[in-house]
């Protein structure tokens, strides 16, 4: 009697086993349409882990789009910028403790048609899941929150030094010229130094414009370029400026730009010649200043120029 007893509870266990595996690789399959991919869905709030839903909030719509779009696969979590869909099949979750679990997924990549190559390599991922209150939630994806937390830590102390080079130039710089409602510098960082010193040596290609708000454009009355390099002080994330030196006007522009740059003169260039690169990262930092300062700004203009849409 007791040996069939323990027979039927070992048949029950293993049932349960098997019920919970399979509503396992069913909720994988589900979180998986919350995927962050080019864009993070509003209502994946609720399918995410609050602390993994954050991190990716900051990742996605706090920090300036321009700094995530260095590193595509913040934005690009399976598909890549290709123009794919990911098609996703939950191959198993394993249970590492009571509230915690893996689920290996395999994505093909399709075409918004339906279809896709047969030679496209299939890939593994791994979807992480956490059980908070009896409901199975998405609490990482690849790794990718650690990757997330360095790089906002990243973004927001380069932020630290972008603001403070952006009030030298509005406060000393943009007092030299003719002034407007708003001055917005626009900065461009060629490069920077993470020294293990207080004194963080930042080259960099700047504009100085003041703007007059008229109705929902930006119209700019006067500014230009101060290039150089920008001597900060820092300490607990907090930064100022302490010199710039700048190149020179005229004749001896070249020679100045040279010897201020070196190394990095032809990166210099690339940015400071270039009047398209120079004004998509002007447009990209009027769109991040409107949206700091919840501005009803839709265009900005030049004078004599055709007003440009944000």
């Amino acid at each position: 009697m007791k040996k069939t007893i323990f027979v039927l509870a070992a048949v029950i266990l293993l049932t349960a086993c098997s019920d919970s595996e399979k509503q396992l690789r069913e909720r994988a399959d589900e979180l998986c349409k919350y995927i962050p991919d080019h864009e993070l869905l509003e209502q994946s709030k609720d399918y995410m882990t609050e602390d993994f839903y954050c991190v990716l909030d900051t990742m996605f719509n706090q920090l300036p789009e321009f700094e995530a779009m260095d590193h595509e696969w913040l934005y690009y979590f399976v598909t890549g910028n290709g123009g794919t869909i990911a098609d996703y099949t939950v191959v198993g979750v394993e249970k590492s403790d009571k509230s915690h679990a893996v689920a290996t997924i395999s994505v093909r990549q399709k075409w918004e048609d339906g279809s896709f190559d047969e030679n496209t390599d299939i890939e593994e991922h791994k979807l992480y899941m956490e059980n908070v209150d009896g409901v199975w939630l998405m609490s990482d994806f690849d790794e990718h929150k650690a990757d997330c937390i360095h790089h906002i830590a990243i973004s927001r102390d380069e932020q630290a030094r972008r603001d403070a080079i952006g009030s030298y130039l509005v406060n000393e710089i943009g007092s030299q010229y003719a002034h407007g409602e708003i001055c917005v510098p626009t900065i461009s960082i060629i490069d920077y130094e993470l020294a293990d010193s207080a004194y963080y040596p930042t080259l960099c290609d700047c504009w100085v414009m003041w703007y007059n708000l008229s109705g929902d454009t930006l119209k700019c009355v006067s500014g230009g370029n101060h290039s150089g390099l920008m001597s900060l002080e820092g300490e607990n994330g907090h930064y100022t400026v302490t010199a710039f030196e700048q190149t020179v006007d005229g004749a001896g522009y070249g020679a100045s730009a040279k010897r201020i740059f070196g190394s990095y003169y032809d990166i210099y260039q690339n940015v400071h010649s270039n009047d398209a690169v120079r004004e998509a990262v002007r447009k990209e930092q009027l769109q991040e200043y409107v949206k700091r300062h919840n501005l009803k700004v839709k265009y900005y203009q030049d004078y004599g120029r055709p007003a440009i849409e944000l």
